[in-house]
């Protein structure tokens, strides 16, 4: 699991979905939740996480995107496997794990040390716990 501490910047309600945006890094994250525990608001420290195989990567990403999540990484480690590759993205003091296949890292030509955009659907990123 990739792992992010984050600040709740704002919370949007309607019925019971709720859409929870963060700061980090300067950097807006946002989270789909149906449930939200109380202690959760405006201004709480919370741990994020993603599973590995829900961060895509964008490489010379030019046009708009669905993805809410949209964070620029640099690659700072490749290891490719023969069907599926495990980079490791840095984002600010955080270290991201993205899961994709060989193909995909082949086709880009990823390097370590190149920057990136770790693409997380909002639907993928969820709170571990409030710090």
């Amino acid at each position: 699991m990739s792992s992010i501490i984050a600040t709740v910047h704002n919370i949007q309600t309607v019925q019971n979905l709720n859409i929870v945006s963060f700061t980090c890094n300067e950097s807006l994250l946002k989270m789909m939740s149906l449930d939200l525990e109380e202690q959760i608001q405006k201004g709480t420290k919370v741990l994020l996480t993603c599973k590995p195989t829900a961060i895509a990567i964008a490489k010379n990403f030019q046009g708009q995107l669905s993805y809410a999540n949209q964070l620029h990484v640099s690659i700072t480690n490749i290891n490719v496997g023969e069907l599926l590759s495990v980079l490791k993205l840095q984002f600010g003091e955080f270290v991201l794990e993205s899961v994709i296949t060989t193909d995909s890292q082949k086709r880009m030509q990823l390097q370590c040390g190149e920057e990136v955009i770790a693409l997380i659907k909002s639907s993928d990123l969820s709170i571990k716990e409030v710090l």
